[in-house]
């Protein structure tokens, strides 16, 4: 039977194999496997490569093994995936047993035990909410781990952390303006107002990518907008951005206490670094602020902006303290999957060329800078200090482990 006579489905129980024609073009110079298994908590829609990044890497000689549904959330199915040229399977052993394991959610202790050691783990971190076994069975297994949040391009920025920053910060709005609605027993207010009612009052926390994306929609809707920030030169650089109509403070805590008092909704989306302080907003600023006022904490799987905050998630995203409505969910992006799939696809798919160009971990991370500040883990050796003091263990500098290599 030819290959165009071949129904599109599986051709076992176990696995549904990419067209004949995807085969031929694979097995040329073929050195590296990619695994990428499916979330099973159902709390990540998000994957790392979309079909017709697949595609590309098949033909410059990966061998990529999803599984089963992996795309189900974005929309990708496991027959787009195939006809891509990418095995799609039940077994997770296969998975887990690839050179390179991607998964947008970080792995769970339990994944990370069906890992086969000495290969390379690229995924989200989200450090503050990892159990210390997570990274123990890391370094026990060899790996280099690197995370999505932690690469940076040439210019030292962070890439990834920027495409979903501005999906996080228009995404946020839009998600408040939804809880200020009757639907979801809010206030049963439009964000903005219209002709003759008054707008509403948006406060942002931090002047980043995530904090002007939600600026330029809310003042999009008619929203009133004030940012503050640590950062006269970020609060500058917004309002050279955005113009007069978005109102800008540096972050004094009476200025900010005032402003939480009259606000509709408050934004957390202040970036964490090793001077910053992410704990802006006190318990007794939010015991302040208008009932079923909406917080929406971006920044909450870096610890958070607000003391009231606490980890949620898609399926119960939302909690009422002190009379404020607080949208915890850490992976905002993952509401529109499809979005951040093909941003993320966008970023990763280069740089796994260049991976295959380089021929090793070693050689990849020598040649690109970039991708070594994404290290947390490296061949079993801790190299990320924050991680280090988290753990009370000693961390080593990735710079010198690979010079004397």
């Amino acid at each position: 039977m030819s290959t165009h006579d071949r129904p599109h489905h599986l051709l076992s129980n176990y696995s549904l194999m990419p067209q004949e024609e995807m085969l031929e073009v694979s097995t040329i110079d073929k050195k590296f496997t990619i695994g990428i298994p499916a979330d099973e908590s159902g709390m990540e829609g998000r994957i790392p490569l979309a079909p017709l990044a697949v595609e590309q890497l098949v033909n410059n000689g990966f061998e990529i093994i999803i599984g089963t549904d992996a795309g189900r959330n974005a929309n990708f199915t496991d027959v787009s995936y195939a006809n891509h040229g990418a095995m799609i399977t039940h077994d997770s052993s296969l998975i887990f047993n690839c050179d390179i394991v991607m998964k947008v959610a970080p792995l769970t202790v339990e994944e990370c035990k069906m890992l086969r050691g000495n290969q390379m783990l690229i995924t989200s971190l989200h450090a503050a909410s990892q159990p210390d076994d997570y990274f123990h069975t890391l370094m026990q297994k060899k790996m280099t781990a690197i995370a999505f949040e932690n690469i940076q391009d040439r210019y030292a920025r962070y890439p990834i952390v920027r495409s979903m920053s501005e999906i996080a910060g228009r995404s946020s709005i839009l998600i408040a303006s939804e809880y200020l609605s009757n639907v979801h027993k809010g206030k049963g207010e439009m964000l903005g107002g219209i002709t003759g009612v008054l707008p509403s009052e948006v406060v942002i926390l931090g002047a980043g990518t995530a904090g002007t994306f939600a600026a330029i929609t809310a003042m999009g809707l008619g929203a009133h907008v004030t940012v503050f920030d640590h950062s006269v030169y970020r609060l500058d650089r917004m309002q050279q951005q955005l113009g007069m109509q978005v109102f800008t403070s540096t972050i004094q805590p009476s200025v900010l206490e005032n402003a939480l008092k009259n606000a509709d909704v408050v934004i957390g989306a202040m970036r964490i670094t090793n001077d910053t302080n992410m704990m802006l907003v006190t318990e007794e600023m939010v015991m302040k602020m208008k009932k079923n006022s909406i917080i929406i904490d971006i920044s909450i799987d870096q610890g958070g902006c607000f003391e009231s905050s606490k980890l949620t998630n898609h399926k119960n995203p939302v909690f009422k303290k002190h009379g404020v409505i607080h949208y915890c969910v850490p992976n905002i992006p993952s509401r529109v999957a499809r979005t951040a799939s093909y941003a993320l696809s966008n970023l990763m798919a280069p740089k796994l060329l260049e991976f295959h160009t380089s021929g090793s971990i070693n050689r990849f991370l020598k040649s690109y800078p970039g991708m070594r500040n994404g290290v947390y883990v490296f061949s079993g050796i801790l190299t990320n200090e924050s991680i280090g003091k988290k753990l009370g263990m000693f961390s080593r500098d990735i710079d010198l482990l690979l010079a004397a290599m």
